[in-house]
């Protein structure tokens, strides 16, 4: 069997970019991430975002009281493995590279997206922010949908099943999707780009369509993980009312997690015909210790009436 470090050494060979850029980040971390940390503005505090039982009842309990749709979840695990069996992730030995402990955190959140979607093959389906991600190939194997990918680094427009660009203007017609989904990317969206999205899926859906967005990140606060060394001073537009956890290590620019105000004043308001359900997941940590999803975003745009 390979070790862990014959698998980095295997990877950095087949993609020596990615190796190198690896490389740089970990030396910014070991030398200089202190003095990154210094340049990002207040309110910050040096700290990874983790979600306890009592925070999460405190955000579900805010949810109800504003009026959102909240449902209890649980994992059927026996359905999860049959899922898992038939999805055949070792036909996919690069997906999630060397970090093998993401893999159950990953795979349960493709399982809980089809789950939620109700995918067949009667669906047109666009994986949003996919990146290499196997997740259309596999729900092609398995639903017979007709899949599309999309990720703001393919080459703008659509290009067989890829569409480049922008995912808050996508280059489809009206009603183009009848199911969307995003796997841990919704929080990555910078700027005002969230709530063009939320905009943008109420003109890509049919009436009936749905999205699933999992994890949907939220908090009793409303906070921004980032990782200062991995991008220039100044280049992200964080909001000023957000607590920025500065995450040593974690590899990202940008991670938002909505408290309940912000959810109803940069969601709500751009619905576009799109009606939310939260999911509130209750036991992942029987999946893996590693999985970390507690809340899904589904978003039906119902049909209309005569």
């Amino acid at each position: 069997m390979m070790t862990k470090s014959g698998r980095q050494i295997r990877k950095a060979f087949r993609h020596p970019g990615k190796a190198f850029r690896y490389g740089i980040r970990k030396v910014k971390q070991t030398l200089f991430w202190d003095r990154y940390y210094e340049t990002v503005r207040d309110p910050k505090a040096k700290a990874r975002v983790d979600m306890g039982p009592t925070i999460q009842a405190d955000v579900v309990c805010e949810l109800k009281a504003n009026g959102f749709n909240v449902v209890d979840f649980h994992i059927d695990l026996p359905d999860l493995r049959d899922y898992l069996a038939r999805a055949r992730y070792d036909s996919y030995p690069d997906y999630c590279g060397t970090d093998i402990g993401r893999l159950p955190e990953k795979t349960l959140e493709h399982y809980l997206a089809a789950k939620l979607l109700d995918l067949s093959r009667e669906d047109v389906y666009i994986d949003v922010a996919t990146s290499d991600s196997p997740t259309p190939e596999i729900y092609r194997e398995l639903y017979g949908c007709t899949v599309y990918r999309q990720d703001l680094t393919y080459p703008p427009g659509v290009h067989g099943n890829k569409i480049g660009g922008d995912a808050a203007n996508m280059p489809v017609a009206d009603g183009f999707a009848t199911k969307m989904s995003m796997h841990c990317s919704f929080e990555h969206f910078e700027g005002d780009s969230d709530m063009r999205f939320i905009r943008e899926v109420g003109r890509v859906l049919k009436p009936g369509g749905r999205l699933c967005i999992v994890p949907l990140y939220l908090d009793n606060r409303y906070i921004v993980q980032t990782d200062p060394c991995v991008y220039p001073r100044g280049s992200v537009p964080f909001e000023d009312d957000a607590l920025l956890c500065c995450t040593k290590g974690w590899g990202h620019r940008h991670g938002r997690h909505y408290d309940v105000a912000h959810l109803k004043t940069r969601i709500v308001p751009n619905l576009n015909g799109l009606h939310p359900t939260i999911y509130v997941v209750g036991n992942e940590k029987a999946v893996s210790p590693s999985c970390y999803v507690k809340f899904i975003g589904l978003f039906e745009k119902r049909p209309t009436t005569p």
